[in-house]
């Protein structure tokens, strides 16, 4: 949890601010979302090579290679935008990012369910998730209120303080974090094809042939589509919805807000999941309500109606994720974690780089609001699978009041064959 929090707190301060930040270094709506883009395309990308350095090399080396790449990539936007260089470098920024955040992702969260299973945790997922989305999301919060305020002096400043930050969860990471549970190996250069070949067959194996975890997958690639667009569209959609474009400071208090409700959300479902019997019945219903508070919030277009009904879109997305992390995680071999986990992130990223792209050019040729009600209504698309994924009644998706953590079976007919 400190080192989840340390880590959302230095990539929030610019969360509020990074649309307005690459528009005042001379971008367009459809640049900015390239850029955007080219990020979530290089996640796709580097899922895979990233995932086997966490399964091989450690889920400790795979994040302190995260803090390093990030907190360069980070000083290499602000340069880019003092000398002027457009979108090109900034798009090789941007790869860097994605490069940095696909080491991140997967490797801590299978180093915190594998150091669970081994120190014999009985507890359900669902609440270590829920208790460490309260206290990273209020770091996010104070993160992009920081953010937005230090943009209004000067946009470049949370980008410094980003990366010293990154620089000090390095330090905290190195010195605290131990793969337990898990035995690091080690990976030569010359062993890398063969481990990219049995990644690629263990994601198949143990994620995409199992018919629950594909499920939840597709929808993973489908929320994909809005997600990443749909934040950072607010920031100058939310401001002309207001009548003041250069009030910034506005832009750090709606992505805090949406802290507040990302942490409202882990209370709600640490306090009452319990009161279910099924996780897709709560799946289903956050994804509906997803879908119309997205469409409600291009429709309406009055800033005191659109922020409170993306809010509710936040509030229903940080009951979700929680949930189906605990649910795809009874699914998955320790083993094969974190390369399970990164091709569910690879295919989100997939989804996000469809979406900005088709979504940003969209809001350059008409508007940001017809890309709100297009990209809420790509999301309905989810319920029939999360429908399908309801009807298997797959023991993971029955929830125990005192639950416990089992090493999930491998099926039948599934065993992974070593190269």
């Amino acid at each position: 949890m400190v080192i989840a929090s340390i880590y959302t707190l230095s990539a929030s301060l610019i969360w509020g601010v990074n649309t307005l930040f690459l528009l005042d270094a001379g971008l367009d709506i459809f640049g900015v979302f390239v850029a955007n883009a080219v990020f979530t395309g290089a996640m796709v990308i580097f899922e895979v090579p990233t995932g086997i350095v966490a399964d091989t090399s450690g889920r400790r080396t795979s994040f302190l290679l995260s803090t390093v790449v990030l907190c360069l990539a980070t000083l290499g936007y602000v340069g880019v935008s003092l000398v002027g260089g457009g979108l090109f470098w900034f798009c090789v920024m941007s790869v860097f990012l994605g490069l940095g955040f696909t080491f991140y992702s997967g490797a801590v969260e299978a180093w915190l369910v594998d150091a669970l299973q081994s120190t014999h945790f009985t507890g359900e997922l669902e609440n270590v998730f829920a208790r460490a989305g309260m206290i990273t999301n209020a770091l996010m919060l104070i993160g992009t209120v920081s953010g937005g305020l230090l943009g209004n002096v000067d946009l470049a400043i949370p980008y410094v303080g980003r990366a010293l930050l990154l620089a000090m969860v390095f330090g905290w990471g190195y010195l605290h974090m131990h793969d337990i549970g898990y035995t690091p190996r080690a990976l030569t250069l010359s062993a890398v094809p063969a481990e990219v070949g049995k990644v690629a067959r263990e994601s198949i194996t143990f994620g995409w042939q199992q018919q629950p975890v594909r499920l939840i997958m597709i929808v993973t690639f489908i929320h994909g589509l809005y997600g990443i667009w749909g934040f950072y569209a607010t920031q100058p959609y939310f401001l002309d919805l207001l009548g003041q474009p250069d009030a910034i400071w506005v832009a750090g208090v709606v992505a805090a807000l949406v802290s507040t409700t990302m942490i409202a959300s882990n209370w709600l479902l640490n306090r009452y999941i319990s009161l279910f019997r099924s996780r897709t019945t709560i799946l289903i219903a956050a994804s509906a309500i997803l879908t119309a508070s997205t469409i409600g919030v291009g429709v309406v277009d009055s800033f005191w109606l659109a922020v409170p009904l993306f809010l509710l879109g936040t509030l229903a997305f940080g009951i979700f994720m929680p949930v189906k992390q605990g649910y795809l995680h009874r699914l998955i071999p320790s083993a094969q974690r974190a390369t399970v986990i990164s091709f569910d992130a690879m295919l989100g990223s997939g989804g996000g780089v469809v979406g900005q792209s088709g979504l940003g050019y969209l809001a350059r040729q008409q508007n940001i609001a017809a890309g709100f009600v297009v990209g809420g209504a790509t999301t309905v698309l989810a319920i029939p699978f999360l429908l399908i994924l309801r009807r298997l009644n797959n023991p993971a998706d029955h929830i125990k009041a005192n639950g416990d953590l089992p090493l999930p079976a491998i099926p039948e007919g599934m065993i992974a064959k070593d190269p």
